[in-house]
């Protein structure tokens, strides 16, 4: 493959081939080819994550490490570990906050984009880097944060046709990409309670975000730590399509030019709870990211920092809002707190 070839071009040569692809090698495809080449972050690229949105939002995560982590005994050494980092702005607010309560810890991101990592490292220079979270250090306890990581890990569909259920595949059609009903029985990999579903329900999981999240259980119950993963998402299980695409800050086809814009689909909380607890992680719960912020003390930094900087003061109101505002993304972004056993109960659960 040239370096120039388009994946639109890969996809359309390899269906020709050999017949459609799953949407989850889609959208896995696409998202490793988007993510490998450009910073999408920010007023210039395709989205904006909350910690770009303000500095309340990174602060009051390292407070809150800082905070489990004083009454958990204050440990040394201790890691943070941060999941797809982005900018490194989240890291290195979060930091920040922490050290003036005492927590400096050794930081370590997981990360696969080399210009992403190049960013990271301005932000944070004293980060180590890792291809996943195999190579990470097992001597001590973990703070781990993941915002916005899980949503970009590619989804299985499974969809109810009248022969039974069948996983959700990508067909093209006129030079067209397009969604279509594949031909292998899969009601093996479903639930009883789910096979008897109407025709045209799909039921969405995400095996990668399942794996991360037992990983850093496991880890949690063998080492010691705390656990925060951030994402728009739902708390109780749900049925239908989530994936979606946005390319400059707006909704398009996901099916359109794949590797040009970010594919997401809604995280399945309920499930990866279930997941956690399974490998031996002690679930705090699951909270709305506005309800969340409010109980650590947002309304209060925003008014300390509206003091600081009055010419700031209707950035910072705008900034609060958009974060902890149901209408924005105060209610549809959960944040889900996991501790190992015998660690304290963390703030906002």
């Amino acid at each position: 493959m040239s370096a120039q070839e388009t994946l639109s071009a890969v996809f359309a040569r390899l269906i020709a081939n050999f017949g459609p692809i799953s949407v989850m090698q889609y959208m896995g495809e696409a998202n490793a080819r988007y993510y490998a080449a450009r910073d999408p972050l920010g007023a210039t690229g395709d989205f904006v994550t909350a910690p770009e949105i303000s500095q309340m939002f990174g602060e009051l995560i390292g407070l809150w490490l800082a905070d489990i982590w004083s009454r958990a005994g204050r440990p040394e050494p201790v890691h943070y570990v941060e999941l797809g980092p982005g900018r490194g702005t989240l890291a290195r607010d979060a930091l920040r906050a922490a050290g003036k309560a005492g927590l400096v810890p050794q930081v370590h991101f997981v990360e696969g984009s080399p210009a992403l990592r190049a960013l990271q490292s301005q932000a944070v220079p004293t980060a180590q880097w890792h291809a996943d979270l195999s190579s990470l250090p097992e001597n001590a306890p973990i703070l781990l944060v993941a915002n916005e990581f899980l949503d970009a890990l590619p989804v299985r569909q499974l969809v109810r046709a009248e022969a039974g259920w069948r996983e959700r595949m990508v067909g093209c059609e006129d030079g067209r990409f397009r969604p279509m009903i594949g031909d292998r029985p899969m009601d093996a990999a479903l639930p009883e309670t789910l096979r008897d579903a109407a025709p045209g329900t799909i039921i969405e999981t995400c095996p990668g975000a399942a794996t991360v999240v037992g990983e850093v259980s496991q880890r949690l119950a063998a080492q010691g730590g705390a656990a925060l993963f951030i994402d728009y998402g739902h708390a109780e299980f749900r049925t239908g399509s989530t994936l979606q695409a946005v390319r400059a800050h707006r909704k398009v086809d996901p099916f359109a030019d794949p590797g040009e814009a970010d594919l997401t689909a809604l995280v399945d909380f309920a499930t990866l709870a279930e997941v956690a607890k399974s490998h031996g992680a002690r679930r705090l719960g699951i909270a709305e990211q506005g309800v969340w912020l409010r109980a650590l003390g947002i309304d209060a930094r925003a008014e300390a920092l509206a003091r600081a900087v009055p010419a700031r003061a209707e950035a910072v109101a705008v900034a609060r809002d958009r974060l902890v505002d149901p209408e924005q993304m105060g209610a549809l972004f959960k944040v889900m707190g996991l501790t190992a056993s015998g660690w304290p109960e963390g703030a906002g659960f």
